[in-house]
């Protein structure tokens, strides 16, 4: 299906570990030169990830209008204001399989998938879009796809739905959600790592002699992009070492040998910030090195018990805030923008060829209703990126009143920008026009 090979220029190795390169322009990092005709292995590839929060946003604030550099954002996404240029405001789409439910979890199973939900306890959705693409093109690089998230699973059932559709957006089968990877350590051997595990060897470390032989041989514009490269690779080692010493990122850890309190509920995490941040670092790195090319970050999860300490809101559980559009509510929310924003930034800066990271990759942010109040006639979504030149930002795309508003349509347009055409997905045949 395509020509990447996995060859020894491609990576750095040590003693169990392979760390893939990025791009450099006096290497041939992506494979070896193809036969005549086609399309150079070391261009750059096209990337996808979706991003996810759960519970909507504030409704009076969730807003675009203009395009390009004009473009007008609402309070919600004024952390994009820098990016309006690469940023796709969609507005109008729907999942009619949603609706049925009407609630968290049968608003979330079946998000990237259009699949009809069973109840009752059972477990059946739809293998989502992101694992569709996984399974035809994730063969290409060394891990198929990265499934990460900032809130554990919550195994319970709610008006009749299983809280695992709440606590996953990713779908490996109609009957499997993904695994998640919550620790940051993990997800981040899993990228570097021959063996995935809480090994204490430095990734870096492990490759340094190898480094410097590849350095003798490069430009040395190359040779400051590998430097680069390598101390964000040690920053981010660095961080989660230093997150380890503070305790789990997920849960409560006492601070005296025997605990002189009784011990708080499971689900509040010591900081919040911090573990966003490194596993949307750890999503840079994946793309960067070409070691994934589809990844799927969940923020929380719909119906989120995540507190908020870091922003002062630490009086109220992410699910009940969602309820009122109140000033902690839109603090909320754009804390979770920037994330997006910190990721777009992140790739933005960071060169291939005459594009950057982001132009050739597309972020896709969404939740499961468009407010608190269960409104899912629309959902929140946002393009980021350009996926390899295909998408152009700028731009806000009205659905509303449109006979073709199905989100299965967006999927469908967007597999069809990483050459996986398909009839049908989910509860469409047909693409959206103008994305």
């Amino acid at each position: 299906m395509n020509n990447h090979q996995f060859t020894r220029r491609t990576f750095l190795r040590g003693l169990g570990v392979t760390m893939a390169l990025p791009w450099m322009e006096s290497r041939t990092v992506w494979g070896d030169t193809p036969p005549a005709g086609v399309r150079p292995a070391s261009e750059a590839p096209k990337r996808m990830a979706v991003l996810f929060s759960g519970n909507g946003f504030h409704s009076k604030e969730w807003w675009a209008k203009g395009e390009g550099k004009a473009m007008e954002l609402g309070k919600v996404l004024a952390p994009l204001n820098d990016l309006r240029e690469k940023t796709t405001v969609v507005r109008g789409l729907y999942n009619e399989e949603a609706l049925k439910g009407n609630i968290h979890s049968s608003m979330t199973g079946n998000l990237l998938s259009g699949a009809p939900l069973a109840s009752g306890g059972e477990i059946r959705s739809g293998t989502s879009i992101d694992q569709v693409l996984a399974q035809r093109t994730g063969r290409s690089t060394k891990v198929p796809s990265l499934v990460l998230g900032c809130e554990k699973s919550n195994p319970s059932v709610h008006k009749n739905y299983s809280m695992l559709y709440s606590s996953h957006i990713s779908w490996s089968s109609p009957t499997t959600p993904t695994p998640l990877e919550l620790y940051p350590a993990l997800a981040f051997d899993r990228l570097f790592k021959d063996e995935v595990n809480r090994g204490d060897k430095s990734v870096l470390d492990a490759v340094m002699s190898d480094a410097q032989d590849l350095r003798r041989g490069i430009s040395r514009t190359d040779q400051q992009k590998l430097d680069e490269y390598l101390d964000s690779v040690r920053e981010v080692e660095r961080r989660i070492e230093n997150a380890g010493k503070k305790g789990e990122l997920q849960g409560w850890r006492p601070t005296l040998d025997k605990p002189n309190i009784a011990r708080p509920a499971d689900g509040i995490p010591q900081d919040i910030g911090e573990h966003m941040r490194l596993m949307a670092d750890i999503l840079v790195l994946g793309f960067q090195t070409d070691t994934t090319r589809l990844c799927t970050l969940k923020l929380n999860n719909d119906h989120s018990s995540l507190r908020f300490p870091n922003l002062g809101v630490d009086y109220m559980i992410h699910h009940l805030l969602s309820h009122n559009d109140t000033p902690d509510w839109l603090k909320v929310n754009q804390f979770f923008i920037e994330q997006l924003a910190y990721i777009a930034k992140k790739m933005d800066a960071i060169r291939e060829g005459e594009r950057t990271l982001l132009d050739n990759t597309v972020l896709l942010y969404c939740s499961s209703m468009l407010t608190g109040s269960h409104d899912a006639s629309q959902l929140p979504v946002l393009l980021v990126g350009g996926a390899g030149g295909s998408i152009k930002g700028g731009r806000v795309l009205d659905y509303n009143g449109k006979p073709n508003r199905k989100m299965c349509s967006l999927f469908l347009s967007l597999m069809d920008k990483f050459d996986v055409r398909l009839d049908r997905f989910g509860d469409s045949a047909e693409r959206l026009a103008d994305v």
